[in-house]
């Protein structure tokens, strides 16, 4: 199992990582943890049976069977994936992203927004998440994750330090306002033949993976202290976080904003054409 070790799936993980559950889940699951890109990578190369994948993998590998149920979205406001602009003349003054190299899906969603929607022809550079560094060879900077969360974080000191105020937009609420869907960033997703090989069920996988998510959220608060001494970002904000701003349910809605996003990427270059979603 490719997991992701950020903040935002840790509900997900709940059962995979805390007594009374884990150590009977550990006797069907090993679970290795890296980027949300990498987990499509190991999927695709068959280095790993089932991974919480970005969307975006599953327009380049098809074959892959989506779990129903779980998600990682957001109805509105995300606050963990941020374009953090520059300019003074906000997004139309934008002609170069540094983007955060481990989300593909962030990066897709980017360019949906400059293309379609602001129609602002921006080149996108890869580069790894360090707010000042991607500022000093870019007009924008497109963070995910914790480093986003610890941009905004650190919004309000940055400006005392460098007397610079920036513009933080977050791409959540920036997709929503233009389209009225949620934003989608993740889902569980199946390499093909995952089941003859390791001899766990649908069903079992369904029910594992819903069961953890739905324990995930009744611990909320344990969530939040452990959290909060692995990242610099206080209890309060990442209780919020994972409560007002983090969707976990795969519901029609998000099917529709994951139409819509495939659809989209397709029609501005940023994906191939994506099939219907296979949902397990």
């Amino acid at each position: 199992m490719a997991a992701i070790h950020f903040l935002n799936p840790a509900p997900l993980m709940w059962d995979f990582e805390h007594e009374p559950v884990r150590s009977s889940l550990r006797e069907r699951y090993q679970i290795g943890y890296t980027t949300p890109s990498q987990c499509a990578v190991e999927l695709e190369a068959g280095e790993a049976d089932i991974g919480l994948v970005p969307i975006a993998a599953y327009a380049t590998t098809p074959s892959l069977v989506v779990v129903p149920g779980c998600a990682v979205a957001a109805l509105d406001r995300v606050r963990s994936i941020i374009l953090v602009l520059r300019s003074e003349k906000g997004v139309s003054g934008v002609r170069s992203v540094a983007a955060d190299t481990s989300s593909r899906t962030s990066y897709v969603y980017a360019r949906i927004l400059f293309d379609i929607f602001w129609k602002v022809p921006a080149v996108f550079v890869p580069h790894a998440p360090d707010l000042e560094s991607m500022l000093a060879i870019a007009d924008a900077a497109l963070l995910i994750g914790d480093p986003a969360l610890l941009a905004l974080e650190d919004m309000d000191a940055r400006e005392d330090r460098t007397g610079e105020r920036l513009l933080y937009l977050d791409l959540a609420h920036e997709w929503h306002g233009l389209t009225g869907l949620p934003w989608i960033s993740a889902f569980w997703a199946v390499r093909p033949g995952a089941f003859p090989e390791t001899g766990v069920t649908a069903a079992e996988l369904i029910e594992d993976l819903q069961s953890s998510r739905d324990h995930g959220l009744e611990h909320v608060e344990d969530l939040a202290s452990e959290w909060s001494e692995r990242i610099a970002v206080p209890k309060e904000t990442i209780r919020s976080y994972l409560t007002d701003n983090i969707h976990y349910m795969l519901d029609d809605a998000c099917l529709r904003g994951l139409q819509a996003f495939y659809q989209y990427a397709a029609a501005c270059g940023a994906l191939p054409p994506s099939p219907v979603l296979t949902l397990l």
